[in-house]
């Protein structure tokens, strides 16, 4: 992107917001004075008018950017009143009892709120990029024990066969490329997850949703996951009804495919997955169950949060890309504008849930 690329989307920038901010102040102006003229048929004085457009001003500057929007329309609201809705009607009358008062309380609102707002508002972005910041390095912990892991995996398995070549045995030396094959297939697994944060997070992501129908994305999930583990069982319970989900088809079959491996890998004993669906009036839920040992207590707060990788030395920390594939999961079903929670069931084993909404909604 050139520079004149960049001033060009700069000045699209501030000339949107200027849109924006700009529709905002007329329209709460012009609803005020559709309300004042609308009490003028039944309302004998003039009193409510000034009170009205205070109000108005408040709102202005609570849903407008900086100071300027606010004070304008404290001067606008100051002579509208003067000359619209205050006898003599249609005259500037500066002589009116109190008008100062008005002007200047008017005034004194606008930049109070104007002044609380912006404050507020920069305290919010403060926060959240406090929250990327600590994801980011949550997501580098992760991304580097989950990589440093298989490779070195691969280097002493490649290594071992270059120096062993005339004394291993066709079995071992199978077993050593199986064993580089899969931990390859885990780096690839790695990369993907990884591209996924990068397209949900990044500056200008964008979430497309198309209807998809929730049978065969769970499907397809289950048939990757066959793949890698044939001898587990799954069993999938759908509704008898065919329900039709918007979502990136893509992404929510790499949560469930993420799911049922951390049930295999991270379950010990598991030897059943159980994907349940089910729908209620505006929400689709999925559970990945399993009849593992379940997940410790301690574990299930920070589950979603990409810290697990980071704890050195616990035992849930044996297992691979649980830390990186549950903070994916969790940022592309919020990308959807759903939410996912974890827990154990009291038959045992774990339950883990998400849910995503069954309409379009504004955001995506």
């Amino acid at each position: 992107m050139t520079c004149s690329d960049e001033s060009e989307n700069v000045m699209e920038k501030k000339q949107n917001v200027f849109r924006k901010n700009t529709l905002i102040t007329t329209g709460i102006l012009g609803i005020a004075a559709f309300i004042a003229f609308l009490l003028q048929q039944f309302v004998s004085t003039d009193t409510h008018v000034p009170l009205l457009f205070v109000l108005a001003v408040l709102f202005v500057s609570r849903f407008t950017d900086g100071y300027v929007y606010g004070i304008v329309a404290s001067v606008l609201a100051v002579i509208g009143v003067n000359y619209v809705f205050t006898y003599p009607y249609f005259e500037i009358n500066f002589a009116l009892t109190g008008y100062s008062l008005t002007f200047i309380a008017m005034l004194a609102v606008s930049m109070i709120v104007s002044t609380l707002t912006t404050q507020i508002k920069q305290q919010e972005q403060i926060r959240l990029e406090a929250e990327k910041e600590k994801m980011r390095g949550n997501l580098l912990r992760a991304v580097s024990h989950d990589i440093r892991t298989p490779l070195t995996s691969i280097v002493g398995s490649a290594s071992g066969i270059l120096d062993n070549e005339t004394i291993l045995s066709r079995e071992r030396m199978l077993e050593l490329v199986r064993d580089i094959k899969d931990e390859a297939q885990w780096l690839i697994r790695i990369v993907e997850n990884l591209l996924s944060v990068t397209r949900i997070n990044g500056e200008n992501a964008h979430i497309n949703t198309d209807d998809e129908i929730v049978e065969e994305i769970v499907g397809s999930a289950v048939l990757k996951f066959r793949k890698r583990f044939p001898k587990m069982q799954v069993e999938v319970l759908m509704p008898k009804e065919v329900l039709m989900v918007p979502m990136d088809g893509i992404l929510i079959e790499q949560v469930l495919v993420n799911l049922l491996e951390n049930s295999a890998l991270h379950g010990k004993t598991t030897s059943l997955i159980q994907i349940v669906v089910s729908s209620c009036p505006g929400r689709l839920f999925v559970s990945v169950e399993d009849d593992g040992e379940g997940i410790k207590e301690n574990i299930l707060p920070v589950m979603f949060d990409g810290s697990l990788q980071s704890r050195e030395g616990e035992e849930y920390d044996s297992g691979r890309n649980m830390g990186i594939g549950l903070s994916v999961c969790m940022s592309i079903v919020r990308a959807h504008k759903g939410d996912m929670k974890a827990e154990n069931r009291s038959e045992g084993g774990a339950r883990v849930t998400f849910w995503l909404p069954m309409e379009e909604s504004d955001g995506y």
